[in-house]
Parts: C-alpha cells; sequence; structure tokens
C-alpha cells in the first residue's frame, strides 16, 4: 500500500507545523494503516487515548519510558535505596532512611557550665580542641602557641618592639646615661648657635629718632624685625644696578634728547596699559644699563624701548601685556618675533639682573616718617618720575633721588623740616639731598620739554602736581635770583 505510506511520511513531517490541520496521524494511527490485512478486511478502530494525555501529547510533553526516567527524584530514591541497604534498613522510602542514618560530623562534646547566659565567661575554662579543617564548626578558635626556639625569640622581638620608645634602663657603669647627657647637650648648643645666627643684631635708634617699627612689631607683613637690614641691603645693590653716567659718549647715532623722547612715549604707553610704578622705573634702567654695554642704531631705539618695558612689565606685574599689544602700541614698526629676539638679546646683554632696587620702595619708607601723606607723596611720585626724563639723574642713586622727592614735596607744602627722624629713616640729611634738590627745581624752572609727563600729572588724579610744581618752581627762582642780587637770605 504505497500511497498509504507516501501520506503518513508527509503527516510526520508536518507534525511541527503550526499551520496543520487538527487531525494528526499518531504512531497508533500509522501502525494500524501499515499492517498486512487486506482490503477486504474491516479497518481496525485506532486505541483510544484518555483526554488528559492527548492533550499533553498535543502540548509536546513527552514521556520518556524507553530511555528511563532520569529525574532527580528517581535518582534520590535510587540512591536512598542503595544506601537504606547498605546501612540495613528495611524501609524504601529514601528519606526516611536518609534522616535515621548518623551524621558523620560529630559536634565536639561540651561540659554543662553553671554559668548564666548574660554571666561573665570564666577565663580559667579549659580551651576546646581545635577540629579539622571542613568539620563545620564556625567561630574564631584559638591557637596553641608553640614554645619552640623560633617562637620563643619572635614573641621576644614584639615584646622589644612595643617597648622601644621607653628609655634604656640605667647601667651600673653609668655609660649609657652618659652618653644621652652628652647628645643632649651637643643638641642644645647646636640650637643655641642656630638661634643666635638667625636673630637681627638689635638696632641703635638715636635719641631724637621715633622708633617707628615698634608698632608694626606684631604685624608679620611689615617684617619689622629684618626692615632696617633689607633696605640697608638695597642700598648695596643699587651702587652694582647703576647705569654709566656718560654712556652717550660710546653712541655714535644717539643724543640725550632723543632718550628724552623715548622716555616721553614709554610713560604714555604705561599710563595706557595702567601698569605699576615700578614698571616704569625698571624699564628706564634696563634701557640706560643696556645702551650703557651695548651700541644702538637710531632705527633701533625704539624697539629697546619697547622691549624694556615688556621685560619690566613680566617681572612687576601681576598680568603684563601681551606681546601683541606691544607690537600695536608701536605702530607695527616691529614684528612679534624681532620683539621676542630683541628681549632674549637684551636680557643676555645685563646677565639676566634686574634686581633694580626702586626708588619707590624707598619713598614709601620715608613715607612712612612722613604720616603717609597722600599729597606729598604724590607730589613725591611726580618729582621721582623727573629722574627717568632728565639724564642728568642717571649718576645719582634712587635712595638719594627718592629723599629728594620728598624733601621738595615737603618744603612745598610747608610740612615742616627735614627732622632728625626723617632723616634718619631716608638716609640723608639736608646737604647729602641739596645736589639732587637742586637738578629738580632746575627742571621744574625750564620750559614743558616732555608734554605727555607733563599732562599726565596735570589731572585732578595727581592733584595737578605738574602745574602746581612748576608755579612753585618759578617763584622759588624768582626769590633766589633777588637773594643774590640783595644778598638777604630767604
Amino acid at each position: 500500500m504505497p500511497p498509504l505510506k507516501n501520506s503518513v511520511r508527509r503527516a510526520v513531517t508536518n507534525e511541527n507545523d503550526e499551520n496543520a490541520g487538527t487531525t494528526r496521524v499518531t504512531r497508533a494511527k500509522a501502525a494500524a494503516l501499515s499492517t498486512n490485512d487486506s482490503a477486504g478486511d474491516p479497518p481496525k478502530k485506532a486505541l483510544q487515548r484518555s483526554r488528559s494525555a492527548a492533550t499533553s501529547t498535543a502540548v509536546g510533553i513527552k514521556k520518556r519510558a524507553a530511555l528511563g526516567d532520569v529525574s532527580n527524584v528517581a535518582k534520590n530514591e535510587s540512591v536512598q535505596e542503595k544506601e537504606g541497604k547498605k546501612a540495613g534498613g528495611a524501609a524504601k522510602g529514601g528519606l526516611v532512611s536518609k534522616a535515621a542514618q548518623t551524621s558523620r560530623v560529630q559536634k565536639p562534646a561540651r561540659s554543662h557550665s553553671t554559668r548564666s547566659i548574660l554571666g561573665p565567661k570564666d577565663r580559667n575554662a579549659g580551651d576546646l580542641k581545635r577540629p579539622n579543617s571542613g568539620s563545620g564548626i564556625s567561630g574564631n578558635v584559638s591557637k596553641k602557641r608553640h614554645t619552640g626556639s623560633s617562637d620563643s625569640k619572635s614573641i621576644a622581638e614584639e615584646e622589644e618592639n612595643q617597648v622601644e620608645n621607653i628609655a634604656p634602663p640605667k647601667q651600673a657603669n653609668g655609660r649609657a646615661t652618659a652618653i644621652v647627657e652628652i647628645s643632649k647637650t651637643v643638641t642644645k648648643t647646636t640650637k643655641e648657635e642656630v638661634i643666635a645666627v638667625s636673630e637681627p643684631e638689635a638696632r641703635v635708634i638715636p635719641d631724637d629718632v621715633n622708633d617707628l617699627d615698634a608698632e608694626d612689631h606684631d604685624d608679620p607683613l611689615m617684617v619689622s624685625e629684618y626692615v632696617s637690614e633689607i633696605f640697608e641691603y638695597l642700598r648695596e645693590v643699587e651702587l652694582r644696578t647703576m647705569a654709566n653716567a656718560n654712556y652717550m659718549r660710546n653712541q655714535d647715532e644717539l643724543e640725550w634728547k632723543m632718550r628724552g623722547i623715548l622716555v616721553d612715549w614709554l610713560l604714555e604707553v604705561h599710563t595706557r596699559f595702567r601698569l605699576l610704578p615700578e614698571t616704569l622705573f625698571l624699564a628706564v634702567n634696563i634701557i640706560d644699563r643696556f645702551l650703557s654695554a651695548k651700541v644702538v642704531q637710531l632705527d633701533r631705539l625704539q624697539l629697546v624701548g619697547v622691549t624694556a618695558m615688556f621685560i619690566a612689565s613680566k617681572y612687576e606685574e601681576v598680568l603684563s601685556p601681551h606681546v601683541q599689544n606691544f607690537r600695536h602700541v608701536a605702530d607695527d614698526g616691529f614684528t612679534e618675533d624681532e620683539i621676542l629676539s630683541a628681549e632674549r638679546f637684551v636680557l643676555a646683554a645685563l646677565n639676566y639682573d634686574l634686581s633694580y632696587p626702586n626708588p619707590m620702595n624707598f619713598l614709601r619708607r620715608i613715607s612712612k616718617a612722613d604720616d603717609y601723606d597722600i599729597h606729598s607723596r604724590t607730589i613725591g611720585k611726580y618729582l621721582l618720575e623727573i629722574s627717568c626724563l632728565d639724564h642728568r639723574f642717571i649718576a645719582y642713586p634712587p635712595s638719594q633721588i627718592a629723599a629728594a622727592a620728598m624733601y621738595l614735596s615737603r618744603k612745598v607744602l610747608e610740612r615742616g623740616d627735614w627732622n632728625p627722624t626723617i632723616a634718619y629713616y631716608a638716609g640723608y640729611t639736608e646737604e647729602e639731598i641739596q645736589p639732587v634738590f637742586d637738578l629738580m627745581v632746575d627742571y621744574l624752572h625750564g620750559p614743558v620739554v616732555h608734554e605727555a609727563f607733563f599732562k599726565k600729572y596735570a589731572s585732578k588724579k595727581f592733584l595737578k602736581a605738574s602745574i602746581r610744581m612748576r608755579s612753585w618752581a618759578k617763584a622759588y627762582h624768582a626769590a633766589r635770583s633777588q637773594e643774590d642780587e640783595d644778598g638777604e637770605s630767604y
């Protein structure tokens, strides 16, 4: 019956097809159809299964009767039966026989104690014997300490480390005690020597001079203990950083007038960038020291001035202007690479020594003796900048120029004589100030040459210092001329 076999194959092949019909050919039906019964015999009725069995077959759950059920339950039961037989148990129930078996892990026997639950534990009770690893007993078990030679040595080292900070015992001969006392004496002597070296020497102040630094003893910013030594050091350094007062003799294309024009232009740049006064004085000092060492052509003089201001701003300012700003100020006459190259050349010519004692430091020191009067110090700053423009001030140190500026300012404002206290903190007497004083009055009496400088201090911000000082200088010069004619004292 070949047609039936083909139909059976198709039915079996399409068994898992979800789109197939509900009528399916089972193995029982296929076996009934594949028998060698004759065609005339009536077909045998297929075996009927229960509804639950048909449903489970349709869902896809099949029993594995041919291969044997290998579920965990069967395994456990078979194992338990075997163990029960070995133990001599007659019951077939695996769970009951397993419960009846004795456990291999034995708990250590504990002696019954009469101690209450919350009572303290008796420390004299015997230690339990430590069970083997893997016994299942949890908790920290104290180890027995062996009393061998190596263990005793390690215990001794631990005890020694614990008491290492304890002073050694006093020996019979007293050798250890003597060594400790000698070391303490040497250490104490060394400390005393260091303190004696680091402490500044006591200043000797004349009787007619007021000690203005004593009131700043509690202020660490004023460093009143070292302020005298600091200014003594600055007076030593200013002699090393002074330029040659006659360096223009070595310049072929330059004159003093050109220097004044350059510094007047730098004053305008300084005001435009709102730089500190220290930056201007350092820039002028760099120019003079560089021109004292190198010969410069006329077309490169402005480049020297821009580079000097650029270096000084880097040294003094918190935020210095960018090199592009200086290039723009110079009307793009020089490139940025030229300014940076000139910077390296100028610093090499100065041996990278920028430790210039700024005259503003000396002016502030003298202003302290002047009770920090704002008017006298503002006019003093104007007089200090005259030394930047006039080349005749190069021959004088900054401390002397600052003393002369404060002396002239106090004289104009009629703030009293040059008393011993001011002279002590300024470091110069009236006779020593007189040469610089005469140069300042001569500059003020002459015509206005540097317009940018005059306009800067003609504003209200600077108390119109330039206008006031020029009018005073003319009156003073007229009085001196009348004095020379009449022979009377002014």
